[in-house]
């Protein structure tokens, strides 16, 4: 990067990005402070977490205080309205993934489209070489294999590698991730130390356009705003020998491991094994029938490593919170691939992703489809 080149900074209010504002303020290359606008709190109140949006990113609160943040650093701050594109990219995505039996991931569509993509295209914008976020998570540049790399964040348990599977050389190359070498208590320290007011606020959890974590409610809101009339979405909940059990409401109240909700009782736990929107049928079983070996993974992305012709070994994470384990990945193509557990996981998802890491390295990542 060339000496005093501007880096904008994605400002999302909470005290990560605030920290790396800070942290780039005390630099000697100029700073600017931008926050996306990414959805209208106010759309779709009947789903509305009254009291609770402390509990998402994105809300109206955290964009006063990522200005306020930014007034106290004395950096210049801008709001970038890019609803349009949040829910073209992102929203719409989703809601038609859940219809289709998937359970997507919204965070990584937004980094992906929105975070990423279009946050350096604001950074041209105001002439901006680099932009720095607060998300946890390390670049290098690999000198032998002429790559950037994408690792692991030394706090594991803060970790959003899982999320970012999606990004480019070209992006990796102008990111800069501040708080990767740091653990989450250090960070809130630096707050302090910073003087920010955000030092001690709670992190988000919940996905800033569904603020009661209710995914089916959303979409059945969603679809009343638009006018869309569904079909009819009601069906049976059978077992794996196609046995009538009950009667559910829609697949998209569903995804596979739920064992809550499910109405029906046969005197052992059970657990949704698989949905299929075009029969309306939900599936049912024991938690054994949710152990899988094998399974397609799609729009593969390899990062650290150029596309591979050859089988690559790595550990694989197929949800957020899944302990990666060892598998085999078989390229199909340059977007595709097939993954071999060495040991069957527990509840392979349709629509979640599947990350590729060899170490602290991210080989790659893409999404995981059915069954191979």
């Amino acid at each position: 990067m060339p000496e005093n080149s501007k880096i904008a900074v994605a400002m999302s209010g909470g005290v990560d990005s605030s920290v790396v504002a800070g942290m780039m303020a005390r630099g000697d290359a100029p700073v600017v402070g931008l926050t996306m606008q990414l959805w209208n709190q106010r759309r779709l109140p009947e789903i509305a977490n009254e009291g609770a949006t402390g509990g998402r990113c994105c809300s109206l609160d955290d964009v006063y205080d990522a200005r306020y943040v930014a007034q106290l650093l004395k950096i210049p701050y801008y709001v970038v309205n890019l609803e349009d594109r949040f829910e073209k990219h992102v929203v719409k995505p989703f809601v038609e993934d859940y219809i289709a039996g998937k359970t997507p991931i919204p965070c990584t569509l937004c980094n992906n489209f929105i975070k990423f993509e279009h946050f350096l295209e604001m950074a041209d914008g105001i002439g901006a070489e680099k932009i720095a976020t607060g998300h946890y998570a390390r670049i290098r540049f690999d000198e032998p294999s002429g790559r950037w790399q994408l690792l692991r964040s030394v706090d594991a348990s803060k970790d959003q590698t899982y999320f970012l599977w999606g990004l480019t050389q070209e992006q990796l190359s102008r990111t800069l991730f501040p708080l990767g070498g740091m653990v989450k208590t250090d960070v809130r320290q630096l707050a302090m130390d910073l003087g920010l007011p955000v030092a001690e606020k709670p992190d988000s959890q919940e996905i800033c356009f569904v603020p009661n974590g209710d995914y089916a409610a959303f979409i059945e809101a969603y679809f009343k705003e638009q006018g869309i009339t569904t079909d009819v979405t009601s069906g049976d909940i059978v077992d794996r020998d196609g046995k009538k059990l009950g009667k559910h409401e829609g697949v998209h109240h569903f995804t596979v491991g739920q064992r809550r909700g499910l109405n029906v009782a046969v005197g052992e736990p059970l657990y949704v094994i698989e949905t299929n929107p075009a029969t309306r049928q939900v599936t049912v079983g024991s938690g054994d029938a949710l152990m899988k070996k094998q399974f397609r993974v799609g729009e593969v992305n390899w990062i650290s490593l150029a596309s591979p012709t050859e089988s690559v070994r790595a550990e694989v994470r197929i949800r957020n919170r899944h302990q990666p384990a060892w598998a085999t990945i078989r390229p199909v193509g340059l977007t595709e691939a097939e993954v071999e557990f060495d040991v069957p996981q527990r509840a392979v998802t349709p629509g979640q992703g599947a990350v590729f890491y060899q170490g602290d390295v991210v080989a790659g990542g893409g999404w995981i489809e059915r069954e191979a």
